[in-house]
Formats: C-alpha cells, sequence, structure tokens
C-alpha cells in the first residue's frame, strides 16, 4: 500500500506488511489484515496460526504473544469483539 509507511504525502513509503487476501490460499504464517467487530472497520494486523475450511486461528502478533483469535475465513478475517 503506497504512502503507508513513515514519510509524509504521497511519496511516503510503502507499507512494511504484505498482506494475503486470498482465502483459497490462507495458509499457516500469512500476514492478514483483519477486522474486529466492535471496533468498526479499523485495520489490524496478524498471522495465521491455523487454516480450516470455515474459520481461521490469528495471532495478533509479539504483544500479545499468548493471543489467539478465531476469525471468519474471508479476504479480511473477521474476528467477534468478545474475543479481544
Amino acid at each position: 500500500m503506497k504512502g503507508m509507511g513513515g514519510g509524509t504525502g504521497a511519496d511516503g513509503e510503502d507499507c512494511p506488511f504484505s498482506f494475503n487476501f486470498d482465502p483459497a490460499s490462507f495458509k499457516p504464517g500469512d500476514t492478514v489484515s483483519y477486522r474486529v467487530s466492535t471496533m468498526e472497520d479499523w485495520p489490524f494486523v496478524g498471522t495465521l496460526l491455523e487454516v480450516h475450511d470455515d474459520h481461521v486461528v490469528i495471532s495478533p502478533g509479539p504483544a500479545e504473544p499468548d493471543a489467539r483469535y478465531r476469525g471468519t475465513r474471508e479476504e479480511r478475517p473477521m474476528v467477534d469483539g468478545s474475543e479481544i
């Protein structure tokens, strides 16, 4: 994503993340952008830990090493806000 880094204006750096937005190709270790149902459409970054037919398990990252969130299996998984 252009302009999402630390620079200013349209010439800002590229986003430091490379996201997988294809649910058909999800695999453990992929970086995804996910949403939380109680936080409008604010984007979060996580790593897929498990991929199932109807859901995924996401780690929100090193700040919360033991957290695991169940999300929908779609291009930007949705996590129920009650899990946060």
